[in-house]
């Protein structure tokens, strides 16, 4: 079935240096000199929160002491692909050593109210084929995502030496053993000759630093760590009728909070959303899938589908390539192949096609804007729920309830786009313009630490390799590999996530084909029998010199887009900006590393005796 152009307004009718001119204005008014460091890690009552799991009990366990193969860090996407690929390159030595009571990383964590998939369950979700599970919607549920989790765990056979409820404090590399020393909150001894960073890009929960955040004496929780006792209601059935006779403030208009809303402020007595930087809701197409569809699909089907969204949210589609995605995260590409469909694509460099994506844009944000005058009843809170930035500024998000939610008698919306933001949180309640809001419960939707620092993210306090040196300040200035994958100085330790390696828009496939390099190099040192491998430096300079030469540049997005974790909060030149991806692009990227492994000589790394 076709995909249906979106009625876009003439880009003529738009004043675009006006728009501009509020883009940047609207960031400014909310950058500030600190960045990512606005936010901080979950301290006092909030830390215990966070090691607390309130989902599984923790059950008591022998420390284990033992020599391993592979230690995979992290039971969420990353370490279950990781080990899926090791299963398969014939490494069986292995466990996966989790914080959660399951697997599932970010799905194991979070069970707020209302909970999807917020792009196309049919390429977000990997091994579709591999297990034959197939998504009963469009945008699956947390819950069913959750269980998808553990039925590949139970598939691979990865239960059986899983150590859940285990939080990773030590790492450090010994020089005599040839092997990873993992210290852990167990008690546990375990030397790996191979340890797999697989901790994900959501791991550990955030707060933003508000003064007074400590005194509040009601009820406060973080989302990743939703408490259905308070509010009523269950995992997969978020009726929350405790909440009845609750004063809620929610503090932030992410992802999360925009599925959660709807819900509380169904719910509660009254809601409060504190918003600094809204985001971009388009309505959400999610039908059931259609059996008689799922049952047409030919051997191939999700990688030519995870292949054609790539090329729709982030690239451009082939020639007469149909959008199987159509939703908000293709849009600008879907109308870019309609114009280049009829003027001609030969011609065009590739500045002149940035630049027709960016008039698109702003075309898109349009109607973005557009849509909520026609949602919102209010004026003025509609004026304050539209976006002003590109759309690559943030995660595209959808959901037909949440705009209607404004609607409610029973909801305020209030603006903290200012540097100051919320002036600061009382023993009652917060202050936001001087005037105090009692509330009975905080909710915060403040997300997770993705591009901060490597110690704010990991959570790890020591990593240590050759001759001592912290993985920290190894990496100050941000990260140096070969392929993304491995350091120098760090034998035998490998990385996933955004680290100098191609940027896929499905999270799931890059940490696929990441580690489907990494099980390959630790199944060709097995084989080799040696004992450690290692990028050399001047390989590592090579491929670092060649990554920055051809890192397209997005300097200028970055200046103009407003506050996120997409650039660390503002921050000038991020260390750890998440949309660095190899300048050739996906397909460029898979075949250099295809080609590199398929040339037999591992070049640029360094094997340890016995090689």
């Amino acid at each position: 079935m076709a995909c249906e152009l979106t009625a876009l307004r003439d880009a003529r009718e738009l004043d675009i240096a006006g728009l501009k001119a509020r883009y940047r204005a609207e960031r400014d008014k909310r950058v500030r000199r600190d960045s990512g460091d606005q936010y901080v890690r979950p301290v006092d009552e909030f830390a215990k929160t966070y090691a607390h799991d309130p989902h599984m009990p923790r059950v008591e366990r022998a420390p284990v002491v033992e020599d391993l193969e592979v230690a995979v860090l992290g039971g969420g996407w990353t370490g279950l692909l990781a080990g899926y690929h090791l299963r398969q390159a014939g490494v069986t030595d292995f466990r996966h050593i989790e914080h959660g009571g399951d697997f599932g990383g970010v799905w194991y964590w979070n069970r707020y109210p209302g909970i999807q998939c917020d792009n196309d369950a049919y390429t977000y979700l990997p091994l579709l084929e591999e297990t034959g599970f197939m998504p009963s919607q469009k945008f699956a549920d947390g819950k069913e995502i959750q269980k998808y989790c553990r039925l590949i765990g139970e598939r691979f056979g990865f239960y059986d030496k899983a150590l859940f409820h285990t939080i990773v404090s030590a790492l450090k590399w010994d020089a005599g053993s040839e092997r990873w020393q993992i210290v852990t909150g167990r008690g546990d001894e375990i030397r790996a000759r191979f340890v797999i960073m697989a901790g994900g890009l959501m791991n550990m929960p955030k707060l933003p630093g508000i003064p007074g955040i400590g005194e509040f004496k009601g009820k406060t929780f973080h989302t990743a760590r939703w408490d259905y006792d308070y509010t009523g209601g269950a995992y997969g059935d978020p009726v929350l009728d405790k909440l009845a006779d609750k004063r809620v403030a929610i503090v932030g208009t992410g992802a999360t909070a925009i599925q959660a809303v709807p819900f509380l402020a169904r719910h509660a007595q009254h809601l409060h959303v504190l918003q600094r930087t809204p985001s971009p809701v388009d309505e959400r197409p999610n039908p059931p899938t259609d059996p008689e569809w799922a049952k047409s699909l030919a051997p191939g089907w999700q990688a030519a589908r995870q292949a054609n969204f790539h090329r729709g949210a982030q690239e451009m589609f082939l020639p007469g390539e149909p959008d199987q995605v159509c939703d908000i995260w293709t849009e600008i590409s879907r109308h870019l192949d309609a114009e280049l469909a009829v003027t001609g694509r030969t011609a065009l460099t590739v500045g002149e096609i940035a630049a027709r994506r960016e008039m698109i844009d702003h075309r898109v944000m349009n109607r973005l804007r557009s849509r909520i005058d026609g949602l919102v009843n209010d004026p003025a809170t509609a004026e304050k729920l539209k976006p002003w930035y590109r759309l690559p500024c943030k995660r595209p998000l959808s959901n037909n309830e949440y705009y209607p939610s404004f609607n409610r008698t029973n909801v305020s919306l209030h603006d903290v786009s200012t540097t100051q933001g919320v002036e600061r949180i009382t023993a009652r309640g917060f202050v936001v313009d001087g005037v105090e809001h009692e509330v009975d419960c905080m909710i915060f939707a403040s997300g997770f630490e993705v591009t901060s620092d490597l110690e704010r993210r990991w959570g790890i306090g020591t990593i240590e390799g050759r001759d001592g040196v912290s993985i920290y300040q190894h990496w100050a200035e941000g990260p140096e590999t070969l392929h993304g994958a491995m350091t120098h100085g760090f034998p035998n330790m490998f990385f996933t996530g955004y680290i100098q390696g191609a940027l896929n828009s499905t999270t799931t496939e890059q940490f696929n084909r990441q580690s489907e390099h990494i099980a390959y190099i630790i199944a060709e040192a097995q084989r080799r029998g040696a004992s450690y491998v290692e990028p050399t430096r001047a390989a590592q300079d090579d491929y670092v010199r060649h990554f920055r030469a051809i890192e397209v540049d997005t300097s200028g997005l970055v200046a103009e887009c407003t506050p996120s974790y997409y650039n660390n909060e503002g921050e000038d030149k991020p260390r750890w900006l998440l949309l660095r991806g190899y300048g050739h692009g996906w397909n460029a990227f898979q075949t250099l590393l295809a080609n590199w492994r398929s040339a037999g000589d591992m070049a640029g790394l360094r094997f340890g005796p016995g090689s």
